[in-house]
């Protein structure tokens, strides 16, 4: 895959002097979801916003499908449908209307067709002639990607799609995402669900204080940051740890009833044979074992923290 949107070395500095951005430097490829986590104020916002053209950057670069966002904007921006956080629709207007306006801003003939698509994909056709100040928040929140589907871009930022919508619409508003990449359009999106990005990437950006921690697909992430442990589930409580089992990492879990030692999956000699060799000679008997990866919810906390 080729990269459909390249940033280099941009920065955003507001007056007051205040870095939103730290030279950001990422590849966005063709095709491909990417999820950008972080804590609130990490400059998610700012990113998605300064690519679209909303926020001017201080310095540095973005391209999209090679238009600079800000010498060839209107060819970069007729690219990018975008999904703002906040619900910001016209209040007393249809949702038909909604979606065939903001078709027309992009100088797209209109297509009843694809509208009505569209509005299908997303469980609106029904509400098509329903004024917005009808709807639920949910449906409001789907109308805002209808909105953006409908001059049919290339490229889709999603910022806090599923924010506030219940969890049965949320799996069918992945749906949609999973065939939207299917179709061949690039997704970016912002989430605080770390299940979202697990559910749904290819990649993981994570980004605080403006700065771009680490990009990543998501299994390599997982397998190269996360820990791995083995987990002895006890016939007998144990009310410490031997001192002679004092070399391995190991911590007492359920009140005495588990021990769990952490490893690391990339060393060859993992020390788990050794380990319960120990532990046999210790006269600690378990009833089962299991292993347990880091989740990348683990991972992620402990990269911010960091």
């Amino acid at each position: 895959m080729s990269a459909i949107i390249s940033i280099k070395n941009l920065n955003k500095i507001y007056d007051g002097g205040f870095q939103a951005l730290k030279d950001i430097n990422l590849d966005i490829e063709q095709g491909e979801i990417i999820a950008l986590l972080g804590p609130n104020g990490a400059g998610k916002t700012t990113l998605i916003s300064t690519i679209c053209g909303i926020v001017t950057p201080t310095d540095g670069s973005i391209t999209v499908a090679g238009y600079d966002i800000q010498k060839d904007y209107r060819q970069a921006r007729s690219m990018i449908g975008l999904v703002p956080q906040e619900l910001t629709i016209e209040t007393f207007e249809t949702v038909n209307n909604v979606l065939e306006f903001s078709r027309g801003l992009f100088g797209k003939k209109k297509d009843p067709m694809h509208i009505e698509k569209v509005l299908k994909s997303l469980s609106l056709w029904e509400k098509k002639d329903n004024k917005l100040v009808t709807l639920s928040g949910g449906m409001k929140r789907r109308v805002l990607i209808g909105k953006a589907l409908a001059h049919e871009p290339d490229i889709l930022f999603l910022d806090e799609p599923t924010a506030g919508v219940d969890v049965e619409l949320r799996k069918e508003m992945w749906e949609t995402i999973r065939e939207l990449k299917d179709s061949g359009v690039t997704v970016i999106l912002t989430t605080h669900y770390i299940d979202e990005a697990e559910e749904m990437a290819d990649r993981i950006g994570v980004i605080n204080r403006g700065e771009i921690i680490l990009v990543d697909e998501k299994d390599a992430l997982i397998q190269k940051m996360g820990e791995k442990y083995l987990i002895l589930y006890l016939t007998e409580k144990l009310s410490e740890i031997p001192a002679s089992l004092s070399q391995y990492n190991l911590q007492l879990a359920d009140d005495g009833m588990q021990l769990k030692y952490s490893y690391d999956v990339q060393q060859e000699d993992t020390g788990i044979t050794a380990l319960l060799d120990e532990i046999e000679a210790a006269n600690i008997h378990y009833r089962d074992l299991a292993t347990k990866q880091s989740s990348l919810e683990e991972i992620f906390v402990n990269l911010v923290r960091k």
